[in-house]
């Protein structure tokens, strides 16, 4: 009993721990994709809000993520059949973003635990909903981790280590660039605050990708009204196709 009375004001006299949470913006939330589009940056920035003076010890640690909209796909792998190249088999993945980053202020294995990532789903390949591909193929692993490379090759996937500037465990900024093949809709951005590898806070936002102008017009025209699109199509080769006919004449009767 006076064990337990001692241990209670001893708890009344330490002081509380500091409640810490995110506080952060983007220099747009909106992008623009017309005829010059070429890509785009984003800076994401923020602060550490306390309520009382940062903890001693414990690493702090910032993870900015951006996941354009998800699509479902087929991941097929190719082998040499009769010296011709051929899909011989493949895994079907519920949802993968159609554009993911990941910047960070230290590796992420140092600011994050696995325990954390399989929760948030941070890593890129837990951001690739796959829900039962491990019953499609015995190696099915190799086919995310193939999906991922393709798209980092590409430029739509990116993860970057030590590129969110922390400054005095309280002001952080970092730059996303985002490519010129975006898909239109919204991309989700969160923005994670975790001590020793643990999540505290997070802040969720996002920006919205549309296209303008001539790509919005061809864009809604070959969703809305496909047969007009591959007439429109058809009928712009067959006058390019005679413009170069005729140029063609042209350059050799001279």
């Amino acid at each position: 009993m006076i064990r337990a009375a001692f241990l209670a004001l001893l708890a009344l006299a330490l002081p509380a721990a500091a409640d810490e949470e995110v506080v952060a913006a983007l220099s747009q939330d909106r992008v623009s994709i017309s005829t010059s589009f070429d890509g785009s940056e984003i800076l994401v920035f923020g602060a550490v809000k306390r309520d009382a003076p940062a903890p001693p010890d414990g690493r702090l640690g910032i993870i900015v993520t951006v996941a354009g909209p998800g699509e479902p796909l087929t991941v097929r792998r190719k082998a040499r059949r009769l010296g011709i190249w051929v899909n011989v088999e493949g895994v079907e993945v519920d949802r993968a973003p159609s554009f993911y980053a990941v910047a960070t202020s230290a590796p992420l294995r140092d600011v994050l635990t696995r325990t954390e990532d399989q929760r948030w789903r941070i890593s890129p390949r837990l951001a690739i909903r796959a829900v039962g591909v491990a019953d499609a193929a015995a190696d099915a692993p190799e086919f995310l981790s193939a999906l991922i490379r393709v798209r980092e090759a590409a430029g739509l996937y990116a993860t970057a280590p030590n590129t969110v500037q922390l400054r005095d465990d309280t002001l952080f900024s970092t730059t996303i660039a985002l490519p010129a093949a975006l898909t239109e809709g919204d991309y989700a951005t969160r923005i994670f605050l975790t001590r020793e590898g643990r999540v505290v806070d997070s802040y969720a936002t996002s920006i919205f990708v549309r296209k303008v102008g001539l790509e919005r017009w061809i864009h809604a025209l070959a969703h809305d009204q496909p047969l007009a699109y591959g007439l429109l199509s058809l009928l712009i080769a067959i006058a390019a196709g005679c413009g170069a006919s005729a140029a063609f004449r042209l350059v050799l009767r001279n």
